[in-house]
């Protein structure tokens, strides 16, 4: 600690004279690095470029069938985010060699007000994408690494930041879309459509500071099912005779092979007999942002609300007994083997969201600026009613309700900043703090939630409060950029609550955790060297700390009995710590760019939810420290323009990924084996081209290699329950038909490739669009 300390102090007595003794120079700007960027360069990108950088503009994003905001990265290199569905609430970005459930390991801002969803690390707490409508952003902006002292530990994986518009006139846009999923998977078979609606308006004060824009969207779609379950068998004869049972044959060659997943459905002894409910979603979003900007003080106040509805209350039952009848629950007969069918419950969830933020930028002196930015995102309302089995939802019976709330977060960043033509200097403060509270209740209707009884309860809070400094020296053709990074960090009022026993019978009695705190700094080095030629290299070198969230610290659960069992938690979770390298290489030829990047990262006490030992010795499966992880990799990326012909464009980019697990005591058979979901290949491509002056044709391509299942490497396949090969290529045409008015019809996964990330990938998709602009 003493000599992170000491770290710290030399960076800042470093920047401090040249402040000083620069801060009457001269006002001209100091050179931007913006060269390692890859994509769009008409705007200035919004996060610190260090290490690989990506901006996405308008002629990016047009090429893209864009269901939803996250699907306008689909291309960028090295990236991934995992979406089952459109309308999916659950999709976490994936950087290089980041699991697709690690979803604490990305930073994602809008307009800078942080939508990460920080409050759990997994699938269920992806980043707030549909706070924002694609029609309204303007560019994404991607950074891989944490390769900037300013942002948090959570920028382990990288960054993104999504800006929107700003009306710089009297503007208005409208965006309708259509599309369909004709989806044949097992016994299931059927046509998922969807639309969406989208409109806004933008109004600039003239000869005045003041600007308005408003949007809103409408979004329906059904995604497909999710899940396929499967009969148990159970000895002894009865049970209702049924035909319509499926064995999956690629669950019974990875079986066969040793690879198969103990206990998953699909096999001969355990048969599919229904699918998930398809996931009917409705999402309600409106966002209001209001600019100043007199010239020495502009300011923005963004509101945005999103409502959503998941609804899935008709799950899809392949069994039928002598009669034809539906048969989805009880005790069954195939031959002379019996089962019990469960699992396919009907349920609904509701929730409403909002993000409000606030930012000030003021020019204090010559050279120096001041800027603040505030914000807040609450979910003051996430209702999941689920039936007890599919009659109790077919007949409204019995269920459960899991009430969320007061649940979200603040954070807040204090920026100042002085740049001259030699040198810049930045120190900032930033805060947040994250609360979750969750309660289950027993129903004896599970479509209301009257009569409803206490079951348990899980509540937590973390804050954490930061300082960080950061210099830069341009001294011509090179760029030296050197940060510190102070963090402390707390979790506190952390407990479960459940029904007590005894003399407590039927009174809710809690077990509190106790506070935990941790800090430590953390340090940035980065060189850019430019060449005359057009070649650059960079250098950067970082390390990070990313803390435990509420939900992997505070997520003790109940024995089937009801009380509390101690060994489904660790509340001595140590914080991840990665030592981060990467060096980039960029030559522009003009009508071609090329970049190559080497990266490496190390992390200790890597936070992972496996089977293993936990601090009591117990096996169990719950959140847990892998000793050590690493990671490294190659990218390559090349960029043409009006190459190989006039009107077309390519953006090809290819990456090898190795990612270890090095060291693990809870889990020892997980050493030296690639960690699971990162695929050793991925290659990313868009190829755009001006048919003529109105129509603009593209493609894209999506690839990465088969990666492991689990964290032993021993699960491998193709069907549900495993992670798969991916292969996809979209087709879009965009038709200009006026001056205001655009007609676009697209394909997504055109071969129909079958995908899993343990749940289906979309089938083939078809789209069409048509886009008014004022």
């Amino acid at each position: 600690m003493k000599t992170s300390l000491i770290a710290l102090g030399l960076a800042l007595s470093f920047a401090a004279p040249a402040w000083a003794q620069d801060v009457a120079a001269p006002t001209a700007e100091a050179p931007e690095n913006s060269i390692l960027v890859v994509g769009q360069k008409d705007a200035p990108i919004e996060i610190a470029p260090r290490g690989l950088a990506v901006s996405l503009g308008a002629e990016q994003m047009a090429a893209v069938n864009a269901f939803n905001t996250e699907d306008l990265m689909k291309y960028a290199p090295d990236f991934f985010v995992r979406k089952r569905y459109s309308g999916d609430s659950n999709g976490v970005p994936g950087f290089r060699g980041t699991h697709s459930t690690q979803s604490a390991r990305t930073l994602v801002m809008v307009d800078g007000f942080v939508v990460s969803n920080f409050l759990g690390n997994s699938f269920s707490f992806a980043p707030k994408w549909g706070v924002v409508g694609p029609g309204e952003v303007k560019q994404f902006d991607v950074v891989y690494g944490p390769y900037s002292s300013r942002y948090i530990g959570n920028s382990m994986g990288g960054i993104v930041n999504i800006t929107t518009r700003d009306p710089d006139r009297t503007e208005a846009f409208a965006t309708v879309q259509g599309f369909v999923q004709p989806y044949r998977q097992f016994a299931t078979r059927d046509d998922y459509y969807g639309f969406s609606a989208e409109a806004g308006i933008g109004l600039k004060q003239k000869d005045g500071p003041w600007s308005l824009r408003l949007t809103g969207r409408y979004f329906r779609n059904t995604g497909q099912p999710m899940t396929f379950l499967g009969l148990n068998p159970v000895a002894g004869g009865g049970g209702t005779p049924v035909t319509g049972a499926i064995v999956d044959p690629e669950h019974v060659r990875a079986a066969a092979e040793g690879t198969g997943i103990p206990g998953a459905p699909g096999t001969a002894t355990n048969p599919y007999f229904a699918a998930q409910s398809p996931a009917r979603i409705t999402q309600e979003q409106a966002k209001v942002k209001i600019g100043y900007d007199n010239g020495s003080l502009t300011g923005q106040f963004l509101f945005a609300f999103w409502h959503n509805e998941d609804s899935q209350t008709a799950p899809d039952c392949y069994l039928r007994d002598a009669a034809g009848n539906i048969v989805c629950e009880g005790r069954v007969r195939i031959g002379t083997q019996s089962y019990t069918a469960s699992g396919a419950n009907w349920s609904k969830t509701v929730r409403d969201e909002y993000l409000a933020g606030i930012k000030l930028a003021a020019d204090l002196a010559e050279n120096t600026t001041a800027r603040l930015a505030i914000s807040t995102y609450q979910v003051p309302r996430t209702n999941t009613f689920t039936s007890n089995g599919y009659q109790a939802g077919k007949t409204s019976g019995a269920g459960t309700l899991a009430a969320q709330g007061p649940t979200g977060w603040w954070t807040g960043d204090l920026t100042l900043e002085n740049k001259t033509v030699r040198r810049a200097f930045a120190l900032g403060l930033t805060a947040n703090a994250y609360r979750t509270d969750q309660t289950r209740f027993n129903l004896p209707d599970w479509t209301s939630a009257a009569g409803q009884t206490f079951a348990s309860r899980t509540f937590g809070k973390t804050r954490q409060l930061s300082a960080w400094g950061e210099a830069q020296v341009f001294l011509d053709a090179l760029t030296v950029t050197a940060g510190a990074r102070y963090d402390s960090w707390r979790a506190y009022d952390g407990g479960l609550a459940r029904l007590g026993s005894g003399a407590l019978a039927g009174q809710p009695v809690a077990n509190s955790y106790a506070a935990r705190s941790s800090d430590g700094v953390n340090g940035s080095l980065s060189f850019e060297y430019r060449l005359d030629n057009g070649t650059s290299v960079q250098l950067s070198l970082a390390m990070a700390t990313r803390y435990p969230t509420v939900g992997e610290l505070f997520q003790g659960s109940l024995n089937g009995d009801g009380t509390f069992n101690p060994n489904s938690f660790d509340p001595g979770l140590k914080p991840e710590r990665s030592k981060d390298a990467n060096l980039v290489a960029v030559h522009d030829f003009g009508w071609m760019k090329l970049t190559g990047s080497a990266f490496f990262q190390r992390v200790n006490n890597t936070i992972f939810s496996f089977v293993g030992f936990n601090q009591n010795g117990i096996t169990t499966s719950s959140f847990k420290n892998i000793d050590l992880t690493r990671q490294f990799g190659i990218e390559g990326i090349a960029e043409t323009h009006n190459w190989p012909i006039d009107g077309m464009n390519i953006d090809l980019n290819a990456a090898y990924i190795d990612s270890k697990t090095l060291r693990n005591a809870a889990a020892p058979a997980a050493e030296g084996v690639q960690f699971p979901r990162i695929p050793r290949w991925r290659v990313n491509a868009n190829l755009r081209y001006d048919l003529s002056d109105k129509l603009q044709g593209s493609i894209g391509m999506r690839y990465a290699s088969r990666p492991n299942t689990d964290l032993l490497g021993l699960q491998r396949g193709d069907t549900f329950g495993f992670t798969s090969e991916l292969f996809a290529l979209d087709l879009r045409l965009n038709w200009q038909m006026t001056e205001k008015l655009r007609v676009s019809a697209g394909v997504d996964n055109l071969t129909n490739d079958r995908a899993w990330v343990f749940h289906p990938y979309p089938q083939r998709t078809f789209l069409l669009e048509a886009g008014w602009r004022l």
